[in-house]
């Protein structure tokens, strides 16, 4: 007999014994796989999150949970305990694993791992990338016809908020449809609490979406049925008292920032009294939810009354001033308390952010390496076991193969080399693999922090102006990275109007850190009624001498206009000259004394400067990123071209004049990079 028939024969063989071992074990297995799920269970009840890791993995070992689930409970594990790169982990490792599940147990599974990582991508605003986990998966589920799962309908749920991010309408309302009719049928079959609770989060997390993009119409069509659903749960007898009013609250929340949205503002507020009935708005979340209607509504005090809660609401919750806990928290409370004119507040809510935002930075980097070594290692661990498990099987096929025949024995020799050469070829790819994933990940990281570092800065400073006869007003700041060292800023006190632009040396977030001092003390000051020559020294003596250690400076130009007799006192420290006029021939810098900026020379004393009255002639300040700006052949905008722009230009509003300029300065760069940021702020007073 020859030695390829032999292998053949022997082959044949082993796979008899293996498919009857099989038939033998199967009831064994079923029974140890329920054992299994029954202790799962019993750590889910308690929540006992580490106990759910722990035996996930040891129980993935000797077999008494398929693999995948085993990584559907480490990745839920991991996302409770916040290790939301080990979840990710987990959870893409799971959905590998059952790429090809096609039996009703594990295209549940599959299910679940495909919706928990959707919906961790969703939350960290990965749409896109939620999109690319949520539509081949629920292709899968369809050719299968697995939809009627708890797990396909949030798939479904979470896939149409992705799409409606970026437009897809259409496709959206689809899937979103789906869901719905999918949690009807559910609800109509399973007539209980738990079915009724999971159709309401889904359409809980469908309005939210649309109130989020600000699609009022779209919203108000998902919270009448909201509202719908939840008079259905009331009715049930195993309906929960606490979660129905919770959630009457949030639908009152809800429907009346949506109404206030498109304008019908008198049922907003009567919907708005029917939210404070409930005894959720008396607990600190409700308070902070209550908060976002008042806020679309402009009940600006009532809002900052509301967001008093806030840092109770952090002690209860237990964490730290995170870049999420400034961002979702501590400026709602801040920017409010602005809006409200509480200065006091604002000031003492910004020294917070301005005291915590560099830690918070340093420690989200220091938890995203964290988070990245136990990743690593994690991926290096689950390299080995696989290693150990491949070699465990071979050693147990050459054992029998070794007891039939010698050829076999050869066949396998043979084998093992070409696997170790493909091993080896494996293992390089993969170090290859992880060195640009670990580049990417670093990267991502890094345009993730600076994004919320830049939407920290323009929340300081004012994106609505005073809303006053005779009085046009507006500003912009445009950074040249993602965050700068620009600034404006102004306060209304009576008939006095306080407004300063600045340019704080350097870029980034050193810059923005100095850019949040200045304009700290700024209102500070002004809130006392000091001349603007005054304010100047005050900041200068402050932002000065040897707490300066970076040595940084800010040029500052500082105004105090009486809108009633139009009378402006200002004060320069080495910024710009302002431009006096528009669409005339007398357009001209103002003549002023330069001085030095802020923060160069301790005990600096500062001057006033005034001018009778600016009545009927715009007022433009900005900085050097206007008249400084470059196009590729490094060709500045300059000054003269400021002047012939603005001497040419038929003034309208102050909001035109600036976007004008602000398109001037975006053809006159054709393309090139913004080398500093542009800020640019227009005053009219009427005569």
């Amino acid at each position: 007999m020859g030695i390829k028939r032999i292998a053949i024969c022997s082959v044949v063989g082993i796979l008899l014994l293996t498919t009857t071992g099989c038939d033998i074990n199967s009831s064994a297995t079923k029974k140890q796989h329920h054992e299994a799920d029954s202790l799962i269970n019993v750590a889910y009840e308690t929540k006992n999150y580490d106990r759910i890791a722990l035996l996930a993995d040891s129980l993935k070992e000797t077999g008494g949970l398929s693999e995948g689930k085993a990584y559907y409970w480490l990745g839920y594990a991991s996302d409770r305990t916040h290790k939301k790169r080990m979840a990710e982990l987990y959870w893409t490792k799971g959905m590998a694993v059952m790429d090809n599940a096609n039996t009703p147990e594990d295209l549940e599974v599959y299910a679940a791992i495909a919706s928990r990582l959707t919906g961790l991508k969703s939350t960290w605003g990965e749409y896109e990338t939620g999109l690319k986990v949520a539509s081949p998966a629920l292709e899968h589920l369809k050719k299968y016809d697995a939809r009627m799962t708890s797990d396909y309908i949030n798939l479904l749920v979470y896939q149409g908020c992705c799409q409606s991010r970026f437009g897809l309408s259409e496709n959206a309302d689809n899937n979103l449809e789906e869901a719905y009719q999918a949690h009807l049928d559910n609800m109509e079959k399973n007539p209980n609490a738990i079915a009724y609770r999971d159709a309401l989060v889904g359409v809980i997390n469908i309005c939210y979406n649309f109130l989020e993009i600000q699609d009022y119409k779209k919203a108000m069509y998902w919270i009448d049925r909201f509202g719908k659903l939840l008079e259905a749960y009331d009715k049930l007898p195993d309906a929960r008292i606490d979660y129905a009013d919770k959630q009457r609250a949030r639908y009152y929340v809800y429907r009346a920032t949506a109404l206030e949205g498109v304008g019908r503002k008198r049922e907003a507020a009567k919907i708005y009294e029917d939210f404070l009935e409930t005894s959720y708005s008396l607990t600190a979340e409700g308070l902070i939810l209550g908060s976002d209607y008042l806020r679309q509504a402009g009940l600006w005090h009532d809002a900052a009354d509301n967001l008093r809660s806030t840092e109770r609401l952090i002690k209860e919750y237990g964490v730290d001033y995170s870049l999420q806990t400034i961002q979702e928290w501590m400026l709602k409370k801040y920017y409010v308390n602005v809006m409200a004119g509480r200065v006091d507040t604002a000031h003492a809510v910004s020294m917070k952010i301005v005291e915590h935002l560099d830690s918070a930075i340093t420690k989200q980097r220091r938890q995203d390496a964290i988070d990245e070594e136990a990743v690593r290692q994690k991926e290096s661990e689950m390299t080995a076991e696989k290693e150990r498990m491949e070699r465990q099987q071979w050693w147990t096929r050459l054992a029998v193969m070794a007891a039939l025949i010698l050829a076999l024995v050869i066949y396998i020799f043979v084998r093992n080399r070409m696997a170790a050469r493909l091993k080896k070829a494996h293992e390089q790819l993969k170090v290859a693999y992880d060195q640009l994933e670990e580049t990417t990940a670093a990267k991502e990281r890094m345009e993730s922090e600076l994004r919320i570092a830049r939407n920290i800065q323009m929340s300081m400073v004012p994106s609505v102006f005073p809303d006053i006869n005779g009085l046009d007003m507006y500003a912009s700041m445009t950074p040249a990275k993602e965050v700068g060292g620009d600034l404006y800023n102004y306060l209304l006190q009576g008939d006095k109007l306080y407004f300063c632009v600045g340019d704080v040396s350097g870029k980034g977030v050193p810059a923005s850190l100095f850019m949040a001092q200045a304009t700290r003390l700024f209102l500070t000051l002004a809130k006392q009624e000091m001349s603007p020559a005054e304010i100047c020294t005050r900041m200068n003596d402050a932002l000065s001498g040897s707490d300066n250690d970076n040595n940084m400076f800010v040029t500052f130009w500082l105004g105090l206009v009486d809108l009633t007799t139009g009378h402006l006192s200002f004060c320069n420290a080495g910024h710009n000259p302002p431009v006096i006029g528009c669409g005339s021939d007398d357009v001209a810098f103002l003549k002023m004394q330069p001085n030095v900026p802020i923060g160069i020379m301790p005990g600096m004393e500062f001057e006033d400067e005034e001018i009778e009255n600016i009545k009927g002639r715009p007022f433009f300040i900005y900085t050097d990123g206007l008249n400084e700006a470059e196009n590729k052949e490094k060709e500045e905008f300059s000054d003269a071209r400021l002047i012939e722009i603005v001497r040419n230009t038929s003034f309208s509003t102050s909001q035109q004049l600036v976007e004008t300029l602000s398109a001037e300065v975006e053809a006159h760069r054709n393309g090139a990079e913004p080398s500093d940021d542009l800020t640019m702020m227009c005053l009219y007073i009427a005569q």
